[in-house]
C-alpha cells in the first residue's frame, strides 16, 4: 500500500544565536515564503542568549522591576511584533521558530498553535514528563508551571513566524522579574525540574522535538545546514550530529 505524500519541512539547527539577528532572519523568510520566492517550510531550532521580548498584548505592569533592571540583569530587553505578553530566553531553553505557510496547509492559527502544542506535549511525554494544557492558555505546562510559551505572527496574512520556546535546563530564576506571558500567579517550569529523562541540552532537545513538530503539521522532517537558507552556518550545526 502506497504511503501519504508530505511535504519538506527544512529544519536547521543554528546554535546559539543572538536574540535580534534571529528576528531578523524570521521576517526575512517569512516574507520569501509569503511571496513564494522560498519554495519550501522551514523550521529554525536555536539556543538565544539571555534576553526578554515583550509582546502587542503585554503591559508595563508585567516588568516587575521595570525594564532598566531587566538590562542591569545581563539581559537584552525588545518589544516584538507577536502576540502575548513578556517572555524570557536564554541558555538552557530550546527556541523554535517554523515558518509555515498556512494557507497551503489549510490551517487558521488557532488550528496551528493546537498542533504545536500536541507536539510539544508528546516530546516533553516521552521524557518522562506529564505535560498537558492548561485551557484557556496558549502553551505546554507540567504540575508545577509553564514548560513551553508559544506565539506567533503572520506574514502577507498566511505565513508564520516567532514560535515556541522549550525550558530544559533553564535558569527559572531569570522568570522572577517579569509575569511570565502575562499570567498573574503562575511560574515557569522546565523539564530538569520535572526531573525529565535524558540529555536536555538544546541541541538534544531540538532532535526530539523536530519529528513531533513536522509529524503534528502533517510534514516530512528534512535536515538542512543554515547555510542553505543563506544563514551563517555555524560549526556544529548539524541538527543529528
Amino acid at each position: 500500500m502506497a504511503g501519504i505524500w508530505r511535504p519538506p519541512l527544512q529544519v536547521a539547527w543554528c546554535g546559539t544565536v543572538p536574540y535580534q539577528e534571529a528576528w531578523e532572519w524570521q521576517r526575512r523568510l517569512a516574507a520569501g515564503r509569503a511571496t513564494g520566492e522560498l519554495e519550501h517550510d522551514l523550521l529554525l531550532l536555536l539556543e538565544h542568549p539571555p534576553v526578554y521580548t515583550m509582546g502587542k498584548g503585554g503591559s508595563p505592569e508585567h516588568l516587575l522591576q521595570g525594564e532598566a533592571e531587566l538590562r542591569g540583569s545581563g539581559a537584552e530587553y525588545f518589544e516584538v511584533d507577536r502576540g502575548g505578553s513578556v517572555t524570557y530566553h536564554g541558555p538552557g531553553q530550546l527556541v523554535g521558530y517554523p515558518i509555515v505557510n498556512l494557507e497551503e496547509l489549510g490551517l487558521d492559527v488557532i488550528a496551528y498553535l493546537r498542533q504545536l502544542e500536541d507536539a510539544l506535549i508528546d516530546s516533553c511525554r516521552l521524557r518522562g514528563v506529564d505535560a498537558f494544557r492548561d485551557p484557556p492558555y496558549t502553551g505546554v505546562w507540567a504540575r508545577s508551571g509553564k514548560l513551553a510559551a508559544i506565539g506567533v505572527r503572520l506574514s502577507g496574512r498566511k505565513v508564520t513566524y516567532h514560535g515556541f520556546a522549550l525550558n530544559g535546563t533553564t535558569d527559572l530564576s531569570a522568570f522572577e522579574r517579569i509575569v511570565p506571558c502575562g499570567i498573574e500567579g503562575r511560574t515557569a517550569a522546565s523539564l530538569q525540574g520535572e526531573g525529565a529523562s535524558g540529555d536536555l541540552s538544546p541541541r538534544a532537545l531540538a532532535e526530539l522535538v523536530a519529528p513531533f513538530v513536522a509529524h503534528s503539521l502533517g510534514f516530512r522532517l528534512e535536515e538542512v545546514a543554515p547555510a542553505e537558507l543563506g544563514l551563517p552556518d555555524l560549526r556544529g550545526s548539524s541538527l543529528s550530529g
